[in-house]
């Protein structure tokens, strides 16, 4: 896979064999008798240490008609919230950070994006009476980030939203809708929006570290069962539940209504996981998932192999 090349440096990947005694040493605040990880082969290091992707709390942002760093097609995840200006988090900063640690209105939520799984997820971070506040654990499971809080140091798998090691193990976090469009269809419907700023650190932002990571034939450090159907691992999946939709039917169909919900496709966003320049990314469209009553819902566009070993029981919505 090309984009290992660009890795090696930063995302060594390190299969040692794990066990609660070999994390302890350095999570010593972390309570590993409390967990619901079974096999903790599943458990990798993806690299950097504990923090080495550094989240962001707090940040700034810029009104729309300030902002010009960023390319129309380049992806942004949305965040819409009653009584609040919309937000954009450009994923030129995420896929460097991970995790933004921000509060829209009254709501403290995560917005978190995983690179290796494509999933882009935002949480309200309200937990048992707690305003919790994420990090980066540096360790992989599934291929997928696993995050933690740095009040109670559990650990939690961002692409469930679930607690799996610590005081918080089995605590599922309430997800927020978001969404991932390009910056000129944010910008078409919220002129009036805010986009977050460029942060303060010494990163190649706009560029993507994982060149040519959507069009590889099989995950990075990922060991599990491939997903069923013939379905390539790599492919862009919209989830919604415990339901799936191959992002190849939708952007042939454009508009798409079963199980309840409403799905529509409309090209004009990039790969933020393709081209080394994310503004030079294939365009993979952008998704919109609402209810019956036309309300946005909870939904990740993830890949295919995230869901499979997530949800291995999961339906999966091929039409015909």
């Amino acid at each position: 896979m090309r984009f290992l090349s660009v890795l090696a440096a930063c995302f060594l990947a390190t299969a040692a064999v794990a066990d609660p005694s070999f994390w302890r040493h350095e999570w010593p605040d972390t309570d590993f008798k409390n967990t619901s990880i079974t096999n903790w082969v599943e458990i990798m290091s993806g690299g950097p240490p504990k923090d080495g992707i550094p989240a962001l709390s707090d940040p700034q942002f810029l009104r729309v008609a300030d902002e010009s760093k960023i390319d129309g097609i380049e992806p942004v995840i949305t965040v819409e919230l009653p009584g609040a200006k919309p937000r954009a988090y450009p994923i030129r900063y995420l896929t460097w950070h991970e995790i933004v640690n921000d509060k829209i209105g009254n709501v403290p939520v995560a917005v978190t994006f995983c690179p290796l799984c494509n999933s882009g997820l935002t949480f309200d971070r309200r937990v048992k009476g707690k305003v919790l506040s994420f990090g980066v654990s540096g360790k992989l499971r599934n291929s997928d980030m696993v995050m933690y809080d740095r009040e109670t140091q559990s650990w939690w798998q961002q692409a469930i939203g679930t607690g799996i090691v610590g005081e918080m193990n089995g605590v599922e976090l309430k997800q927020v809708a978001s969404w991932m469009e390009s910056w000129d269809q944010f910008k078409a419907r919220n002129p009036d929006g805010i986009v977050m700023a460029e942060p303060p650190w010494n990163r190649s932002y706009g560029r993507n570290p994982y060149r040519g990571y959507d069009s590889s034939h099989r995950p990075f450090l990922y060991s599990g069962e491939m997903p069923p159907h013939g379905i390539p691992p790599l492919m862009r999946v919209v989830r919604v539940g415990d339901r799936a939709w191959p992002m190849d039917r939708l952007a042939q169909e454009r508009k798409i209504t079963e199980a309840g919900v409403t799905l529509t496709w409309e090209e004009g966003q990039a790969s933020a996981l393709d081209h080394g320049v994310i503004s030079k990314g294939r365009d993979v469209g952008s998704v919109r998932v609402k209810d019956q009553q036309g309300r946005d819902l909870v939904h990740d566009v993830m890949f295919a192999f995230a869901f499979h070993a997530f949800w291995p029981d999961g339906k999966w919505m091929r039409g015909g």
